[in-house]
């Protein structure tokens, strides 16, 4: 038997390489990977603003020129009775706020839109609340006549006088009194009164800026003891 010559049979095709497919499949990662990553920074941005504190109303726990970011969602409120209404049938009075995440609380630095002529918004702390009255007495914030306990701030320097809003009360409902830290040098509700709590753009959450100071905005409890009342003939 003759043996075959290999050498007239064509020869094989070669085999396509594994690596381009390889490198669509990275590209194909890389791109799902940029849209996940677009997609949670507009969603970041939807709920949460960069906001720059400008001035010095809240020395010495805020400073000029500091960045934080605000939580815009903090104080989303729904009216139940309106959506309720919307039944048939349903005829509820008056108003039932509803608060999917938090409601204002003492002690919120928030950043709002004042009730004075301003091209910028304001940044605060909630002190009073719906209900409240608030009043001053030697230097110190009294709220339903107990003396309110504010450790971020050095001591009896919150004064006012022969103003509208030195004694105040009740706050209504749906509004709140806020004050800046730097009660020395601060245009806060002693000067124009309770903010609507629609007009809270949201709640200080976290500082970005400067380096040094980056972390989360501190929230604070505070013991409104029944016995620490405004002393007598004040």
């Amino acid at each position: 038997m003759d043996a075959r010559d290999d050498s007239d049979r064509a020869p094989l095709a070669p085999v396509p390489s594994a690596q381009p497919r390889k490198k669509q499949k990275t590209a194909g990662e890389l791109i799902r990977y940029f849209g996940i990553m677009i997609a949670v920074i507009l969603l970041v941005r939807l709920f949460m603003s960069p906001f720059e504190v400008e001035g010095r109303s809240m020395s010495p726990n805020l400073h000029n020129h500091d960045r934080v970011f605000v939580n815009r969602a903090s104080y989303f409120s729904l009216d139940l009775n309106h959506w309720l209404n919307l039944l048939p049938g349903s005829d509820r009075e008056g108003v039932w706020v509803w608060y999917p995440f938090d409601a204002p609380e003492r002690g919120d630095v928030v950043v709002l839109d004042p009730p004075v002529e301003s091209s910028q918004p304001f940044i605060k702390r909630v002190i009073g609340l719906p209900g409240e009255t608030v009043t001053f007495r030697d230097g110190y914030v009294y709220i339903n006549g107990q003396r309110l306990d504010e450790s971020y701030i050095e001591g009896a320097i919150t004064f006012c006088s022969g103003r509208r809003y030195c004694d105040y009360g009740p706050i209504p409902e749906g509004m709140v009194f806020v004050l800046g830290d730097n009660r020395e040098n601060s245009e806060d509700s002693r000067f124009f009164g309770p903010v609507p709590i629609e007009d809270l753009l949201g709640k200080a959450w976290l500082t970005n800026w400067p380096m040094a100071d980056i972390g989360f905005v501190p929230s604070y409890e505070y013991d409104l003891d029944q016995s620490a009342t405004v002393p007598a003939g004040k």
